[in-house]
């Protein structure tokens, strides 16, 4: 079994990539996206939202990491993926799952799973551009509804994709929980001879295993799940323990030091507040930690209260 750490726009950032796969066997990690429109961007661009570029496109850790790429003209795909390819990723990934109404108005990311036949076009554009590399691609089950769901899937695979990653709900679904179908990811596995990846609502051990089981597929995709249970890829992989409370506000406290480095700690009290309002999700006692941080603005604030709650778990 493989599994992946997904694209978070916004959230799992390169040092968020570093924390997580410093602590799990992930087998691969995919940037941000990076919006291509009608250009070739120059090589800055790649740097900043996949530094690991300037380290064979590794984590510190040494997990490949592909850089995400969002858009549709096959032309420009091409030669942005090509770019980033001979900076050093390890391969190149289309985003057509972004369900964001700024990035649909502008006919990117999901907007991409109404017209298959420019999926098509733009994954033969970049399968073009690097032959040699893994060319894998991000979708929904669809736009409003799952009827194209097949056609979605033929495209990717007939335009040259190695893989698909398939998020479990429609557009339309958003995030709902009550609207995740991997059985729907089954139908699209049986239809291309390509590994498909599962992705969407897998929390703890037992949805991974329930999504295996009705996907159909042999590899998984974690995305909010990883940040709500911070070594949920070793729980699903390795059977571990989920990680003690205890051992999660270390996991904090650490990712608080790097991340108040330079000038990263302007946006550091959105980041942790962010990162604990999906702990909540498996910790309990994140909630009152939560509570604790909100009206905080300022770093050294937030870092006196992750000080004091360490220091009371470790009594």
């Amino acid at each position: 079994m493989r599994i992946v750490l997904a694209p978070m726009e916004g959230v799992v950032d390169p040092l968020m990539r570093q924390v997580l796969t410093g602590i799990n066997q992930y087998d691969l990690c995919v940037t941000e996206f990076i919006r291509v429109v009608d250009m070739l961007l120059p090589k800055k661009v790649f740097y900043r939202l996949c530094p690991e570029l300037h380290q064979g496109g590794k984590t510190d850790s040494g997990t490949d990491v592909r850089v995400q790429l969002l858009g549709q003209a096959p032309q420009w795909l091409a030669e942005n993926a090509y770019r980033a390819v001979e900076l050093g990723s390890s391969g190149i990934d289309l985003n057509c799952g972004c369900p964001s109404k700024t990035v649909n108005g502008s006919n990117g990311g999901a907007a991409l799973l109404k017209e298959p036949e420019v999926i098509y076009q733009a994954v033969k554009g970049m399968r073009g551009a690097v032959p040699d590399k893994p060319v894998s691609v991000k979708v929904r089950l669809g736009w409003e509804c799952k009827s194209q769901r097949l056609e979605i899937a033929d495209a990717a695979y007939q335009g040259g994709a190695s893989e698909l990653t398939v998020h479990g709900r429609t557009r339309a679904d958003g995030y709902r929980a009550d609207r995740i179908d991997w059985p729907a990811i089954s139908d699209m596995n049986q239809a291309i001879a390509i590994p498909v990846i599962a992705n969407g609502e897998i929390w703890q051990l037992a949805d991974a295993e329930r999504c295996l089981a009705l996907s159909g597929c042999d590899d998984l995709m974690l995305g909010r799940g990883a940040l709500a249970m911070p070594n949920l890829a070793n729980v699903i992989k390795l059977k571990e323990a989920p990680m003690p409370w205890r051992e999660v506000l270390d996991l904090l406290i650490r990712y608080s030091g790097l991340e108040c480095r330079g000038d990263k700690h302007l946006y550091f009290s959105n980041r942790i507040k962010q990162w604990l309002k999906y702990v909540v999700y498996s910790y309990p006692e994140a909630d009152v930690l939560f509570s604790d941080i909100r009206p905080c603005r300022k770093a050294d604030e937030i870092l006196a209260i992750l000080d004091r709650h360490q220091h009371q778990w470790a009594g």
